[in-house]
């Protein structure tokens, strides 16, 4: 069953890079589509979950950040205004509601499975936290991007960053032999290539 959860955040996540990438493809320009983010935060939801019943603290801080960027997009898509007051405060409040009480609730247990846990050492868990740091760099980078544009962009960077992080987890999964990690990261891999590729070609074709 957490592996079902965990294959459903990957399909969102999946879905979210298709959509994009079929949409820009028909653009001729790398776009920035609502429906990315409103993606983005449905498989963040489910991996939240999914990290805590693996007791995998790499993804539960992996998925911290970006979350919110997902929401700040939305905004900027004119999305979120649009959303009902109380599914906004269950997606504001509940992922770090669940994640501190749970925390707190008993900590020595939650060091022990989080930070001690025996199947992932420390070494590995600070190598799989550096990966997710990583990748979650691309969306505080976007996040800076967009922001000084005042506009939901995903530049060229945000692809680089991603083909980085994306091979960090990916080896991360193969290390702790997670199936969820390894198919999840790897259907990412194309589109990053061809995203930058279609930026690349847009940015000649300006320039010319």
């Amino acid at each position: 069953m957490v592996y079902v959860i965990g294959f459903l955040a990957q399909l969102f996540f999946s879905a979210r890079v298709i959509f994009q990438w079929i949409l820009s493809e028909r653009a001729k320009k790398v776009v920035s589509p609502s429906i990315y983010w409103i993606l983005s935060i449905a498989g963040a939801y489910l991996l939240f979950i999914y990290g805590w019943f693996r007791h995998d603290f790499a993804i539960i801080f992996g998925q911290t950040i970006s979350y919110y960027i997902y929401i700040w997009n939305l905004k900027e898509k004119g999305v979120w205004g649009g959303l009902f007051p109380l599914l906004k405060a269950l997606l504001v409040f509940v992922p770090p509601i669940f994640i501190v009480l749970g925390a707190f609730h008993d900590g020595d247990s939650f060091v022990n499975d989080f930070l001690k846990n025996e199947t992932v050492p420390l070494w590995l868990l600070l190598y799989g936290s550096a990966g997710q740091v990583l990748f979650t760099m691309r969306f505080i980078y976007q996040w800076y991007y967009s922001r000084k544009r005042k506009e939901s962009i995903l530049p060229v960077g945000f692809w680089i960053i991603s083909l980085l992080g994306s091979a960090a987890i990916v080896s991360y999964g193969f290390i702790r032999k997670d199936p969820v990690l390894i198919l999840g990261q790897s259907v990412g891999f194309i589109a990053y290539i061809r995203n930058i590729m279609i930026f690349r070609k847009a940015d000649k074709q300006v320039n010319e």
